[in-house]
């Protein structure tokens, strides 16, 4: 993987390397674009290697199940097919259209002039919620992601939150730590129905209608106080907590780029067109009537908009590629 520095030019230039990102960049080379990625992340992955390298994916056609950041490494290897130009660490922050290009600049003044720009941002920008008790314990036992749960063996952990997150971590972590409690606001949750099934057949706590009220321990944190509405405050063991309260997600600098937008999703057509000419969209950045976020669509999105962009970037093209069994 090389990762560029300099002001190049490309074909199709794609803003995102989450799973439709790097889809997209694999499919673009397969339409025999040349093809740029750039991501505000150091790594490939998106959201998948920042938060969920270790969660177990059953979205994907083919795979009953698979990790994260094995997803992630065979899109990688796909893509690299496609020799794309990496742009990592670097935010994209405005566009300028000209006759029959268009041209993104990002946030260390590097200028990438492209026929096409395909946005596949994801949620855009984002970070964690705060826990309002958790101030000044981030790093001293307090976190937001569970990458790896290996730092977790043997550990008294404490997951607050009610969303898929806080399940699947939860799940996970029971075999692997010595004790996991869940915590969560309200008797109801928002996490897959099966995942809850399986978190409460375990040995996790649930704690409901219930918050953290405050951490204490000498450096890093050694128990929680829980809050239960209308009965004394608990106490329990906990050597680690995970704030798993969701996302602050906005469109960053895309906002300025004139993209239509349903506040925090770009509106596209049934070809993947936003409103601006030569400017795609595809994956859970995007908007449409019954429109459903999962990575299996967002695959789907991206081979309709390289498919476009490749009409745009080349009028004589065809749409329809023909099948890559016929390659």
């Amino acid at each position: 993987m090389t990762d560029v520095t300099q002001d190049t030019s490309v074909d199709l230039l794609v803003i995102g390397a989450g799973p439709t990102g790097l889809f997209s960049a694999y499919y673009a080379g397969f339409r025999g674009l040349s093809v740029g990625v750039v991501d505000s992340l150091p790594e490939l992955g998106g959201q998948i290697t920042a938060m969920y390298p270790e969660k177990a994916i059953f979205d994907v056609a083919g795979f009953p199940s698979v990790k994260g950041r094995d997803l992630v490494a065979g899109l990688v290897e796909q893509a690299a097919s496609a020799d794309p130009a990496y742009f990592l660490d670097r935010t994209a922050t405005t566009l300028e259209h000209g006759d029959d290009r268009v041209a993104v600049i990002l946030d260390d003044g590097t200028r990438i002039t492209a026929g096409a720009v395909l946005v596949t941002a994801g949620i855009g920008k984002f970070s964690p919620r705060p826990l309002p008790a958790g101030e000044g314990w981030l790093g001293r036992g307090l976190e937001f992601f569970v990458p790896s749960f290996a730092p977790y063996a043997g550990k008294d952990v404490v997951i607050v939150g009610g969303g898929d997150s806080a399940f699947d971590w939860a799940q996970h972590l029971e075999p692997v730590a010595r004790t996991v409690t869940l915590v969560h606001r309200r008797d109801a949750f928002r996490a897959h129905e099966r995942t809850v099934e399986a978190v409460r057949a375990s040995s996790v706590e649930i704690v409901t209608r219930a918050q953290v009220t405050a951490l204490r321990g000498n450096g890093t944190v050694e128990e929680v106080e829980i809050t239960v509405d209308g009965q004394q405050p608990l106490v329990r063991p906990a050597q680690a907590v995970v704030a798993a309260l969701g996302f602050i997600a906005d469109l960053g600098a895309l906002q300025t780029w004139g993209l239509e937008t349903d506040h925090r999703h770009v509106v596209v057509d049934s070809a993947m067109r936003t409103n601006l000419p030569r400017v795609f969209a595809a994956g859970d950045i995007t908007q449409y009537p019954g429109k459903v976020r999962l990575i299996a669509v967002g695959f789907g999105e991206a081979a309709t908009a390289v498919n476009n962009a490749a009409v745009a970037i080349d009028p004589t093209a065809h749409v329809f590629p023909g099948h890559s069994s016929e390659a």
